[in-house]
């Protein structure tokens, strides 16, 4: 292909992104329908980042995908009368080749999606924020990203203690507004002084000021059955947590730490114990999310007998910039200039959510000097013996067509370094390159965006607990 054909075969690709991003729009703020690229989120992107969506696929299916393929895909979507769904296109677009049986697309489609068509609209939730920190910030962009039309989670208020600065409240907004590791917030931020409110993309939050969980009526602010996540990390226990269920307007509380005497949910591995009677549960620990989706995917192919979880975690604000006191051993050493060998309680967390794990792991953990961005490495003992290239292709399969689609992410590119997977939404990313596998042992190395990875496995159990998840389509292979 001559240059100037290259070119021409881009600028028509381009034309074509451009020509889809009203359609994805409308989709989503009409009729709640989420669009993805063989899981890469396309709603609210730009032409160029519909366009390495795309890329991605070939990355991992070993097949070319283009906008060319998809853009019918879109077409046919806005002429069916869908509601409340996620739609990965790229998949469709692949399965239309080898399934399409000289159908036409939007009959290919109608028959694909047909328990989402003419479904009635779900009402909202309203979700309260409890603290307004790392996850707390991170966890207020993707609820108002993911808006859409009302019929999801509603994102009404931020509760935090007030602060020693006259200007609180542009001080929280600007925190919101910038952040030095993820970038600045998609949108514009307006803030009501008068009304103690942020207008965040259209989104009315209104900011509380409280030092108690039980202390605030929320229902005075319109808020009524509310979901609180608590980011705190203040109270994990039970009765701490049992404070927040006391305040007028709440329904159920979702802590973004392990919890003790709840449930210890991991998206994608137990959520279906999730009964309507719990209204006090955890999300458990970003290092827990990365690696039991994996354990589990690995247990059940080749049985797990026994390993060791290393955890290479990017340092916390719980550590001191320089050396100070600290409660912890070690961690009041500079943490910008120090690797600081500290424990983790993810390897033992993980059988709260895998029962079949239960005493089989040892952990420990590395604290670097790395802002964001962390990796564990799983050096396990299996049940059976193993291939590198069959471990590779099973965990591939898990990562783009089994249940465990949302949890586990993969790569294998040869560059990959940490902050190439900061806003991954993955809980893991499996780096395929570095997989050892010999005899019946294993060591898999996992990358995982401590922050946001986990922000959105919270996301995922707050949409679960509401009732609010949207059904995927293609339905992933059991």
């Amino acid at each position: 292909m001559s240059q100037n054909q290259v070119f021409a075969d881009w600028k028509e690709r381009e034309a074509t992104a451009e020509a889809m991003v009203p359609v994805i729009g409308r989709l989503y703020r009409d009729r709640n329908v989420e669009t993805s690229v063989y899981g890469r989120l396309i709603v609210k992107r730009s032409v160029i980042d519909i366009l390495k969506a795309h890329r991605y696929a070939r990355q991992v299916e070993a097949s070319e995908l283009s906008v060319l393929d998809t853009y019918p895909v879109i077409e046919a979507l806005d002429t069916l009368n869908l509601n409340s769904a996620h739609v990965d296109i790229g998949k469709l677009a692949v399965k239309f080749r080898t399934e399409g049986n000289g159908r036409s697309m939007k009959a290919f489609l109608e028959e694909e999606l047909d328990s989402v068509i003419g479904k009635e609209e779900h009402q909202g939730t309203d979700v309260v924020l409890y603290g307004f920190g790392r996850i707390g910030r991170l966890l207020a962009r993707l609820l108002i990203e993911r808006t859409g039309g009302g019929q999801s989670l509603r994102l009404r208020a931020i509760v935090v203690r007030k602060g020693k600065a006259s200007n609180d409240l542009e001080k929280r907004a600007s925190l919101l507004r910038r952040d030095s590791v993820h970038g600045s917030f998609k949108g514009t931020i307006q803030i009501d002084e008068e009304r103690n409110v942020l207008i965040a993309n259209g989104n009315e939050i209104q900011v509380i000021f409280s030092d108690g969980p039980d202390q605030v009526d929320y229902t005075q602010y319109g808020i009524d059955n509310a979901l609180v996540i608590d980011n705190t990390g203040i109270w994990r226990d039970k009765d701490g947590l049992a404070l927040h269920l006391k305040s007028k307007g709440v329904q159920r509380v979702l802590l973004t730490a392990p919890g003790k005497g709840v449930k210890n949910i991991v998206m994608g591995v137990n959520h279906h114990d999730i009964t309507p009677d719990d209204n006090i549960l955890s999300a458990a620990s970003c290092t827990t999310n990365a690696i039991t989706p994996i354990l589990k995917a690995v247990n059940d192919e080749y049985g797990v007998e026994n390993g060791h979880v290393e955890t290479v975690h990017s340092y916390t604000n719980d550590q001191n910039l320089i050396d100070n006191y600290h409660k912890g051993d070690r961690r009041g050493r500079a943490a910008g200039l120090n690797m600081v060998i500290t424990e983790t309680g993810a390897a033992k967390a993980v059988s709260k959510a895998l029962p079949v794990m239960e005493g089989k792991l040892t952990g420990n953990a590395i604290r670097v000097p790395t802002p964001n961005v962390s990796m564990a490495i799983l050096n396990l003992n299996l049940g059976k013996e193993v291939e590198r290239e069959s471990l590779n292709d099973y965990l591939r399969t898990m990562a783009l067509h089994s249940p465990l689609q949302k949890q586990i992410d993969y790569s294998n590119s040869p560059e990959a370094v940490s902050t190439d997977f900061v806003g991954s939404r993955a809980a893991g990313v499996v780096d395929a390159l570095a997989t050892i596998a010999t005899g019946n042992r294993c060591v898999l190395y996992v990358w995982y965006d401590n922050e946001f990875g986990y922000s959105c496995q919270v996301l995922r159990m707050a949409q679960f607990m509401s009732n609010v998840t949207l059904p995927a389509f293609p339905k992933a292979s059991k």
